[in-house]
């Protein structure tokens, strides 16, 4: 690559506002045909690669004045690339008023019900108005430091777009045995999901390993780079004509999409997942084909997040012992949803 120009004012791009850095190279035959996060981090010497694929898959790299975010994607000679480095940002999340469900609380630890679209921790691309953010604000310093400064008191993790319960530590007592317990099995999570068609046998095990899809680094996949192994118990609770299924299901270990990935690999994935979920056609057919009304058809192809819902959680409190369990209905979207197609 040739022709680094630092912010220059020429062919402003304007990919996020009040960038600190614009940083535009024209591709030379020795980078021709690379990656372009690979080329890009040649170049960049002051940036390393993985910084450069977060950036990209953020959608802060232009290839030919055009926004590209797959870090895969090969360049070729003479072709223009630009890159953003955005201006850094706190380091340390801050205490925001973020109202919560809680519904239990003590000196040690919380239980909550996590609202759609709530991030849990701060990462690439939400570093405020996350959960970490809003227990800093609420427990007013009382939260365990085990997970670190960015992610006090989280013991486990909900996907943005899932709702429901989750179990917090506000001191590191309960963080270290809440931790063994889901390291061990005994914290024990069951969640409630609307899928595609029905799972034949009504009630089995999932036991595929999961790990990160070498080809999208936002998805995962079975058997994936760095797979671990994961189960998933579940068992069909309604059964929507054969078009869709309302599905329990248990975990065993928890990995990243577990129960979205391991239902899409057995041909049952989460109505509205935009990420492995089935196609639009897909479940106006088996809808259609099931004598569902327009009405439902659309309430269905139209859900915007995936089904899915932690509704209920188990776990021995880290302090004294006892046996705890809590469970929450499904929140007004999935109600409104199952409504439509039992009408």
């Amino acid at each position: 690559m040739s022709g680094f120009n630092e912010n220059d004012p020429e062919g402003e791009i304007g990919v996020v506002p009040g960038s600190a850095r614009v940083l535009r190279f024209d591709v030379t035959t020795a980078h021709a045909g690379m990656r372009l996060d690979k080329a890009l981090s040649d170049m960049c010497f002051d940036v390393s690669r993985s910084r450069v694929q977060g950036l990209i898959v953020e959608g802060y790299a232009l290839l030919n004045g055009v926004l590209c975010d797959s870090a895969s994607r090969k360049v070729g000679e003479g072709d223009r690339v630009e890159l953003v480095i955005p201006d850094a940002v706190e380091a340390v999340p801050q205490p925001e008023n973020i109202p919560l469900d809680i519904i239990y609380e003590d000196e040690d630890l919380l239980v909550l019900n996590k609202q759609v679209g709530l991030v849990v921790h701060p990462g690439a691309g939400n570093y405020t108005g996350t959960l970490v953010n809003a227990l800093l604000y609420h427990c007013a310093g009382e939260l365990s430091g085990i997970g670190g400064v960015m992610r006090p008191g989280i013991v486990h993790r909900l996907d943005k777009d899932t709702s429901g319960l989750m179990v917090a530590a506000k001191s590191d007592l309960a963080h270290r045995g809440l931790s063994a317990q889901l390291e061990d099995r005994s914290l024990s999570r069951i969640y409630e999901a609307l899928v595609l068609k029905v799972p034949v046998p009504l009630k089995g095990t999932i036991d595929r390993s999961i790990g990160r899809d070498p080809r999208n680094r936002l998805r995962m996949a079975i058997s994936g780079q760095g797979a671990r192994s994961a189960r998933t118990h579940y068992h069909v609770r309604e059964n929507f004509g054969g078009a869709l299924a309302r599905v329990d299901c248990k975990l065993e270990s928890g990995r990243t999409h577990q129960i979205r990935v391991h239902m899409a690999s057995i041909k049952h994935p989460l109505i509205g997942d935009s990420l492995y979920g089935p196609q639009v056609t897909a479940i106006a057919g088996a809808m259609k084909s099931a004598g569902y009304s327009a009405e439902a058809i659309a309430a269905c192809t139209g859900f915007e997040r995936q089904a899915l819902h932690a509704r209920e959680i188990s776990f021995i409190h880290p302090a004294d012992g006892e046996e705890m369990s809590f469970s929450v209905g499904l929140p007004e979207d999935m109600s409104n949803l199952l409504k439509n197609i039992k009408k």
